[in-house]
């Protein structure tokens, strides 16, 4: 095998474990909720999952610091009124985990397992 081989072989294994790092749930993470939620924390919080869901969404101040569950249910279909119509709902809610890994918060989109490392943001095991 020619030195070129050999380092592309390297590379791609780097890699593989790289990604493999950077997406794979650990035995360290432990459900979490923020705590002494302030602004910066909410903005990093409402900026994760907005990118996540790609549009925006109205999240509560104390999203994620009495559970490590966040649920994000899609808009309900209305009759000409605007009253829901009971029943109706055609998208099924988005969930989240909180979670802390290492003194990280660290929100997991339970759709895909991908992760987002929460900035400015304190999170304590629940």
């Amino acid at each position: 095998m020619d030195g070129t081989m050999a380092k592309l072989i390297m590379f791609g294994a780097l890699l593989l474990g790289v990604s493999a790092c950077k997406t794979a749930p650990t035995e360290q993470d432990e459900a979490a909720r923020i705590v002494d939620p302030d602004d910066a924390s909410r903005a990093a919080l409402q900026r994760v999952v907005d990118d996540a869901l790609h549009t925006n969404v109205n999240l509560a101040n104390d999203a994620l610091t009495k559970s490590s569950i966040l649920i994000i249910h899609g808009k309900s279909i209305r009759d000409s009124n605007g009253i829901p119509i009971d029943g109706r709902r055609h998208v099924p809610p988005i969930q989240f985990r909180l979670v802390t890994n290492r003194e990280r918060c660290i929100l997991i989109d339970q759709r895909d397992q991908s992760r987002h490392e929460l900035e400015n943001t304190r999170c304590e095991p629940e």
